[in-house]
């Protein structure tokens, strides 16, 4: 019952998001912000995981390579299959719910806690649009995020290959052209659109909705994280059946 009616306040609010619009001069403003907070704050890190992830991927298929009749460059179309079907969209959706997530419910937590969504709604705003919807903007830009942790990743990748000593450049390289589905990319985007509104949404709503002091705040960032990376899950088990099978 509990989770019901948590979804159904889930709803109300996604509703709520989208009736009696801020002023755009103002929730431009907001947009901005929350997009050099949200997407750019977050590229070093992802940046700095995926390169090094693309390196381990890469060793790891090599080390397992153990046949000498297996071609070297399975070790770049591993690399690329695992970065772009799996580790890019996914795992750092799941990395980014704990950095973005974590901010979205702390932020509009502490709001909550001492009393500015109060205020905000004495003076006539509809709070959910002018606290929530930029924030579902700005991760509308996140897909760019996932193309740099995909670049990085089959670079790391090479590096780690390259340099290991595992496979030559030619070899790599022609893994990665190696019967390679555009639609792949198109079914990574997609659940990155997906996973973008969640990262989004499901904080903000831990945030909006917290109750008690400064204590639930931090609470409710870690019931966040949790929601979020569950609902992230789902939903790639979910588009990958339907998109891939």
């Amino acid at each position: 019952m509990i989770i019901i009616h948590h979804i159904g306040a889930y709803f109300l609010m996604l509703q709520k998001v989208f009736r009696r619009f801020v002023k755009w001069s103002v929730l431009k403003e907001l947009i901005i912000k929350d997009i050099d907070t949200l997407i750019i704050g977050s590229i070093g890190i992802v940046a700095f995981i995926s390169f090094f992830v693309g390196g381990v991927v890469a060793i790891q298929t090599a080390l397992n390579l153990t046949n000498p009749f297996l071609p070297q460059y399975l070790i770049g179309f591993a690399t690329r299959q695992s970065v772009i079907l799996e580790f890019a969209p996914t795992f750092i959706s799941i990395i980014m719910a704990g950095k973005v997530g974590s901010f979205i419910t702390s932020s509009l937590g502490t709001m909550r806690v001492t009393e500015q969504i109060e205020a905000l709604k004495v003076m006539g705003i509809n709070t959910y649009n002018y606290l929530i919807f930029p924030k579902i903007v700005a991760m509308f830009f996140y897909p760019f995020v996932i193309v740099v942790s995909m670049f990085l990743g089959i670079i790391g990748g090479y590096f780690a290959s390259i340099y290991g000593g595992f496979c030559n450049s030619a070899d790599f390289i022609q893994g990665i052209q190696l019967d390679f589905i555009p639609f792949h990319i198109g079914y990574a985007f997609l659940k990155t659109i997906i996973f973008s509104f969640i990262l989004a949404t499901v904080p903000s709503y831990h945030g909006y909705f917290l109750k008690g002091g400064a204590l639930e705040v931090g609470k409710a960032s870690t019931t966040s994280f949790v929601w979020t990376s569950v609902l992230i899950i789902i939903a790639n088990y979910l588009t990958t059946q339907l998109l891939l099978t």
